[in-house]
């Protein structure tokens, strides 16, 4: 699990936040078959973290969406494409600083995918 990465990105409808950009927080959930890695306890027969965490930058940052969904699903492809060990994924972008009318910690959404749904 990754939580609580924080990425500062210029997704919003509003051209405030395309201009101005803002922090997101992302969660993340991978789900992988960890028998192999249990028992060598090797690098290589689990899934990085760091290397996950360079994905997750790289597929957030990289264009500007107007909806946080978009940015999720972008972000749930790149990991499953990267790292054949995940079969699941599960990512939550929160966005701290939504330019809502509310007093609100976040407004978020959550996707999960996995590979039979790619």
């Amino acid at each position: 699990m990754i939580k609580g990465l924080r990425l500062f990105a210029y997704h919003g409808v509003f051209e405030k936040e395309k201009r101005e950009g803002q922090t997101f927080v992302l969660d993340l959930t991978l789900e992988a078959d960890l028998s192999k890695a249990c028992a060598s306890d090797a690098l290589a027969d689990t899934v990085s973290y760091a290397d996950v965490i360079e994905t997750v930058k790289r597929a957030f940052c990289a264009t500007s969406y107007d909806l946080i969904e978009c940015a999720a699903q972008t972000v749930a492809d790149a990991v499953l494409a990267e790292y054949e060990k995940v079969i699941r994924v599960t990512v939550r972008v929160m966005k701290p600083d939504a330019p809502l009318d509310a007093e609100l910690a976040y407004a978020a959404v959550e996707i999960v995918r996995g590979r039979a749904e790619r």
